[in-house]
């Protein structure tokens, strides 16, 4: 059953205050952890809500876990995790709701979700911003760590949650599938972070920004760039891939680590942005659909222009030929990037029209306003 997010944002009183712990796999690197639950903690006092957020690893222990380090250091962060988990029973009872985004811990079973539940006495509301009920192989640490996972872990935690806050309607209606009460709050940013700023480069710059499981994405429309290159000049910047500048005929590339200093600089140093997605091998319709078009929001935010493959819920975030364009095929793809590099004029009024479609459907006031009333409605069920 889906709830109704103005309903519930009016449903009790706002000088009620209550006290709630988030917990989080991952630190602040992590986006998910970022934008659906940290950057929210400041608003939620406006609205008497104290919000203590306790990831299972800090920002370093996060970059041994991922990178290629000795299984010492990786069993040693693995350890830790656990070790403060256990210790985070103690106290519990001082919180009035449990606000679990994905779950408490990166790999096994839903022990300490239970347990917090349990000795706290807690009810949870379970935040899931991706489709984590479906089964994939781990890119970092294969079918061992798939099976690490323990996929039937977000399962249990749906039918254990009083409410699911789901990023888009296709997990909501997974989640209701299963007979629970869910709710759609997409992921946004800050728009006076993420805000329009005028670039001064040379010549367009067309811009990626991602992760290295998304990378392959980027690569199937490499051809594209190079087709382009024989009438325009222009600059591919590539961030986060994880990898050296790839080789493009009669393109200048350049690749940027991703860091969370520069995160918004990236994006507003771009002209016209990508948002390529496919289905592969690794990328089954089922978990393309899942994902929240987040990165679309981002763009709309800086006020950037941007062509995207309209899958899942992204071809329902802004408005097609107004804030973006949409491509279906590779010639698609050259025919709405030839339109933006050759016509600046239509770049910029797209990418403010952009800026105007967040300002309206995505201010993260507002979405503060129902998230606090989630949380106090379900705290509710404690007493």
């Amino acid at each position: 059953m889906q709830h109704d997010l103005e309903t519930v944002s009016k449903s009790l009183p706002q000088n009620s205050t209550i006290k709630v712990l988030g917990l989080a796999s991952y630190p602040e690197a992590a986006a998910a952890t970022r934008f659906r639950v940290l950057q929210y903690a400041e608003r939620l006092k406006d609205h008497g809500i104290d919000l203590d957020v306790s990831p299972a690893i800090n920002s370093k222990a996060f970059k041994t876990l991922y990178s290629h380090t000795s299984m010492v250091k990786r069993a040693s962060t693995v350890a830790s995790a656990i070790l403060k988990r256990t210790l985070g029973i103690i106290g519990l009872r001082k919180y009035d709701l449990l606000f679990l985004q994905r779950e408490a811990l990166f790999f096994g079973p839903p022990l300490f979700e239970k347990a917090y539940m349990w000795f706290g006495k807690l009810p949870m509301v379970l935040d899931l911003d991706d489709a984590t009920y479906l089964k994939y192989d781990s890119p970092t640490f294969g079918k061992i760590g798939s099976k690490l996972k323990f996929f039937g872990k977000t399962d249990d935690l749906i039918d254990r949650a009083e409410i699911v806050i789901c990023g888009n309607p296709n997990i909501a209606e997974y989640v209701c599938s299963r007979g629970a009460k869910s709710i759609v709050l997409p992921t946004t940013v800050d728009g006076r972070i993420f805000c329009p700023v005028k670039s001064n480069n040379s010549k367009p710059v067309i811009g990626w920004i991602g992760t290295h499981s998304t990378y392959p994405f980027l690569e199937n429309i490499f051809r594209v760039f190079e087709r382009l290159a024989q009438n325009y000049d222009f600059k591919l910047l590539i961030v986060g891939s994880g990898e050296t500048a790839p080789a493009i005929s009669g393109i200048e590339v350049e690749s940027r680590p991703w860091t969370l200093e520069t995160e918004v600089s990236d994006f507003q140093a771009i002209d016209i942005g990508l948002y390529p997605m496919f289905v592969s091998n690794s990328a089954s319709v089922e978990w393309l659909n899942g994902k929240s078009g987040f990165k679309a929001i981002q763009y709309m935010a800086v006020g950037k222009p941007f062509v995207m493959s309209p899958v899942g819920v992204a071809s329902s975030i802004g408005i097609p030929d107004k804030t973006h364009f949409n491509a279906d095929n590779v010639d698609d793809w050259y025919v709405k990037l030839e339109s933006l590099l050759k016509d600046r004029d239509l770049s910029e009024k797209m990418g403010s029209a952009g800026r105007n479609y967040f300002l309206e459907h995505f201010d993260l006031t507002k979405q503060a306003r129902y998230l606090a009333g989630i949380l106090k409605d379900t705290a509710r069920s404690r007493d």
